[in-house]
Protein backbone atom coordinates (compact mmCIF):
# COMPACT_ATOMS: atom_id res chain seq x y z
CA UNK A 1 0.00 0.00 0.00
CA UNK A 2 1.52 3.42 -1.00
CA UNK A 3 2.11 5.92 1.45
CA UNK A 4 -0.72 9.14 1.76
CA UNK A 5 0.32 12.10 0.59
CA UNK A 6 -0.59 15.64 1.08
CA UNK A 7 -0.44 18.56 -1.11
CA UNK A 8 2.32 20.18 0.81
CA UNK A 9 4.72 17.02 0.77
CA UNK A 10 4.19 16.84 -2.85
CA UNK A 11 4.96 20.57 -3.26
CA UNK A 12 8.31 19.61 -1.08
CA UNK A 13 9.58 17.37 -2.68
CA UNK A 14 11.17 19.11 -5.56
CA UNK A 15 11.51 22.02 -7.08
CA UNK A 16 9.42 22.16 -9.97
CA UNK A 17 6.48 19.97 -10.86
CA UNK A 18 6.97 18.98 -14.24
CA UNK A 19 3.34 19.23 -16.46
CA UNK A 20 3.61 16.40 -19.04
CA UNK A 21 1.85 15.94 -21.97
CA UNK A 22 1.50 12.17 -23.03
CA UNK A 23 0.68 11.64 -26.81
CA UNK A 24 1.96 8.40 -27.20
CA UNK A 25 1.36 5.76 -24.84
CA UNK A 26 4.88 3.95 -25.27
CA UNK A 27 6.62 7.34 -24.08
CA UNK A 28 5.13 7.18 -20.45
CA UNK A 29 7.22 4.94 -18.66
CA UNK A 30 10.85 5.95 -19.89
CA UNK A 31 10.00 8.72 -20.06
CA UNK A 32 8.84 8.77 -16.08
CA UNK A 33 12.31 6.27 -15.62
CA UNK A 34 14.55 9.43 -16.97
CA UNK A 35 12.76 12.05 -14.77
CA UNK A 36 13.56 9.60 -11.42
CA UNK A 37 16.45 9.26 -12.68
CA UNK A 38 17.23 12.99 -12.46
CA UNK A 39 16.01 13.09 -9.14
CA UNK A 40 12.10 14.11 -10.09
CA UNK A 41 9.44 11.75 -8.81
CA UNK A 42 6.31 13.76 -8.34
CA UNK A 43 4.65 13.38 -11.93
CA UNK A 44 2.32 15.23 -12.69
CA UNK A 45 0.46 13.65 -16.12
CA UNK A 46 -2.24 15.64 -17.85
CA UNK A 47 -5.54 14.87 -18.73
CA UNK A 48 -5.12 17.21 -22.35
CA UNK A 49 -4.76 14.22 -24.13
CA UNK A 50 -6.56 10.89 -24.72
CA UNK A 51 -3.50 9.00 -23.10
CA UNK A 52 -3.46 10.72 -20.16
CA UNK A 53 -5.09 8.32 -18.05
CA UNK A 54 -3.73 5.08 -19.56
CA UNK A 55 -0.34 6.71 -18.98
CA UNK A 56 -1.34 7.12 -15.22
CA UNK A 57 -1.74 3.78 -15.24
CA UNK A 58 1.06 2.41 -16.78
CA UNK A 59 3.65 4.39 -14.75
CA UNK A 60 1.25 3.32 -11.02
CA UNK A 61 1.87 0.11 -12.24
CA UNK A 62 5.44 -0.26 -13.07
CA UNK A 63 6.62 2.62 -11.11
CA UNK A 64 5.30 2.47 -7.60
CA UNK A 65 8.40 4.40 -6.10
CA UNK A 66 6.88 7.13 -8.67
CA UNK A 67 4.14 9.76 -7.17
CA UNK A 68 2.47 10.03 -10.18
CA UNK A 69 -0.82 12.42 -10.21
CA UNK A 70 -2.92 14.15 -12.85
CA UNK A 71 -3.46 17.91 -14.36
CA UNK A 72 -6.09 19.70 -15.81
CA UNK A 73 -8.82 18.20 -13.46
CA UNK A 74 -11.83 20.32 -14.05
CA UNK A 75 -14.54 17.67 -12.76
CA UNK A 76 -15.28 15.41 -10.05
CA UNK A 77 -15.49 12.86 -12.65
CA UNK A 78 -12.00 13.57 -13.34
CA UNK A 79 -10.96 13.29 -10.29
CA UNK A 80 -13.09 9.84 -9.39
CA UNK A 81 -11.24 8.32 -12.94
CA UNK A 82 -7.83 9.59 -12.25
CA UNK A 83 -8.40 8.10 -8.73
CA UNK A 84 -8.87 4.87 -10.29
CA UNK A 85 -6.34 4.70 -13.14
CA UNK A 86 -3.65 4.95 -10.07
CA UNK A 87 -3.04 8.95 -9.48
CA UNK A 88 -2.07 9.95 -6.11
CA UNK A 89 -2.72 13.52 -6.38
CA UNK A 90 -4.64 15.94 -8.49
CA UNK A 91 -3.50 19.81 -10.01
CA UNK A 92 -6.22 21.47 -11.72
CA UNK A 93 -6.65 24.83 -13.51
CA UNK A 94 -9.48 26.70 -11.82
CA UNK A 95 -11.57 25.86 -8.92
CA UNK A 96 -14.79 25.09 -7.85
CA UNK A 97 -16.02 23.52 -4.49
CA UNK A 98 -17.35 20.40 -6.05
CA UNK A 99 -14.30 19.91 -7.64
CA UNK A 100 -12.54 20.31 -4.03
CA UNK A 101 -15.21 18.36 -1.98
CA UNK A 102 -14.87 15.19 -4.16
CA UNK A 103 -11.34 15.23 -3.79
CA UNK A 104 -11.60 15.18 0.39
CA UNK A 105 -14.09 12.70 0.30
CA UNK A 106 -12.39 10.27 -2.60
CA UNK A 107 -8.91 10.91 -0.39
CA UNK A 108 -6.86 12.81 -3.07
CA UNK A 109 -4.74 15.33 -2.61
CA UNK A 110 -5.98 18.26 -4.69
CA UNK A 111 -3.66 21.33 -5.75
CA UNK A 112 -6.36 23.70 -6.82
CA UNK A 113 -5.63 26.41 -9.80
CA UNK A 114 -6.26 29.94 -8.47
CA UNK A 115 -5.38 33.51 -10.37
CA UNK A 116 -7.86 35.95 -7.69
CA UNK A 117 -8.07 36.72 -4.61
CA UNK A 118 -11.46 35.58 -4.72
CA UNK A 119 -10.91 31.94 -5.97
CA UNK A 120 -8.20 31.90 -3.35
CA UNK A 121 -10.76 32.74 -0.05
CA UNK A 122 -13.17 29.93 -1.57
CA UNK A 123 -10.16 27.30 -2.07
CA UNK A 124 -9.30 28.57 1.78
CA UNK A 125 -12.87 28.04 2.51
CA UNK A 126 -12.78 24.53 1.58
CA UNK A 127 -9.65 23.79 3.42
CA UNK A 128 -7.33 24.31 0.94
CA UNK A 129 -4.19 26.02 1.71
CA UNK A 130 -1.99 24.64 -0.75
CA UNK A 131 -2.76 26.47 -4.04
CA UNK A 132 -1.31 26.32 -7.88
CA UNK A 133 -1.09 29.89 -9.38
CA UNK A 134 -2.54 29.74 -12.64
CA UNK A 135 -1.10 31.07 -15.60
CA UNK A 136 1.43 32.55 -13.10
CA UNK A 137 3.48 34.72 -15.52
CA UNK A 138 0.14 36.45 -17.46
CA UNK A 139 -2.19 36.69 -14.13
CA UNK A 140 0.67 38.87 -12.76
CA UNK A 141 3.66 36.94 -11.89
CA UNK A 142 6.27 37.94 -9.33
CA UNK A 143 4.46 41.28 -8.26
CA UNK A 144 1.16 39.26 -7.69
CA UNK A 145 2.86 36.67 -5.50
CA UNK A 146 4.32 39.64 -3.77
CA UNK A 147 1.01 41.23 -3.16
CA UNK A 148 -0.64 38.59 -2.40
CA UNK A 149 2.04 38.21 0.74
CA UNK A 150 0.20 40.26 2.93
CA UNK A 151 -3.46 38.80 2.95
CA UNK A 152 -2.68 35.52 2.23
CA UNK A 153 0.42 34.86 4.27
CA UNK A 154 -0.92 31.41 5.47
CA UNK A 155 -1.08 29.89 1.74
CA UNK A 156 1.45 28.04 -0.02
CA UNK A 157 1.69 28.74 -3.89
CA UNK A 158 3.11 27.03 -7.21
CA UNK A 159 3.16 29.31 -9.74
CA UNK A 160 2.55 27.37 -13.17
CA UNK A 161 2.14 29.15 -16.62
CA UNK A 162 5.15 31.14 -18.26
CA UNK A 163 8.08 29.46 -16.25
CA UNK A 164 10.84 28.48 -17.59
CA UNK A 165 14.25 27.30 -15.88
CA UNK A 166 15.09 31.35 -16.57
CA UNK A 167 12.41 32.34 -14.50
CA UNK A 168 12.00 29.56 -11.97
CA UNK A 169 14.72 30.32 -9.78
CA UNK A 170 13.06 33.77 -9.03
CA UNK A 171 9.55 32.30 -8.34
CA UNK A 172 11.18 29.87 -6.05
CA UNK A 173 12.76 32.82 -4.34
CA UNK A 174 10.03 34.34 -2.83
CA UNK A 175 8.49 32.76 0.51
CA UNK A 176 5.05 32.08 -0.50
CA UNK A 177 6.41 29.82 -3.31
CA UNK A 178 7.08 26.11 -2.17
CA UNK A 179 7.95 24.71 -5.91
CA UNK A 180 6.82 25.69 -9.54
CA UNK A 181 5.03 23.47 -12.38
CA UNK A 182 6.88 23.98 -15.63
CA UNK A 183 6.62 21.18 -19.14
CA UNK A 184 10.32 22.50 -19.91
CA UNK A 185 11.51 19.14 -18.04
CA UNK A 186 9.66 16.96 -20.88
CA UNK A 187 10.05 19.02 -23.98
CA UNK A 188 7.54 17.27 -26.67
CA UNK A 189 10.78 16.97 -29.28
CA UNK A 190 12.61 15.62 -27.00
CA UNK A 191 9.84 12.69 -26.49
CA UNK A 192 9.35 12.07 -29.95
CA UNK A 193 12.99 11.73 -30.25
CA UNK A 194 12.77 9.25 -27.14
CA UNK A 195 16.11 11.37 -25.75
CA UNK A 196 15.65 10.06 -22.23
CA UNK A 197 19.37 11.18 -21.10
CA UNK A 198 18.43 14.73 -21.90
CA UNK A 199 15.30 14.65 -19.68
CA UNK A 200 17.35 13.46 -16.94
CA UNK A 201 19.60 16.32 -17.16
CA UNK A 202 16.50 18.51 -17.26
CA UNK A 203 15.13 16.95 -14.04
CA UNK A 204 18.75 17.24 -12.55
CA UNK A 205 19.52 20.74 -13.48
CA UNK A 206 15.59 21.41 -11.93
CA UNK A 207 16.41 19.65 -8.51
CA UNK A 208 19.46 22.12 -8.52
CA UNK A 209 17.06 25.53 -8.21
CA UNK A 210 16.17 25.60 -4.88
CA UNK A 211 18.70 23.85 -1.74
Amino acid sequence: MAEPLSALRIMQDAPVIPVIVVNDLSHAIPMAEALMAGGVRVLEITLRTPQGLKAISAIAKALPEAWVGVGTVRSAQDAQDALNAGARFAVSPGYTSALGQKCRAIGLPLLPGVATGSEIMTAQADGYQQLKFFPAVQAGGLNMLKAWQGPFGDVQFCPTGGISMTNAADFLALANVECVGGSWLVPNQALQDGDWKQITQLAQQACTLKA
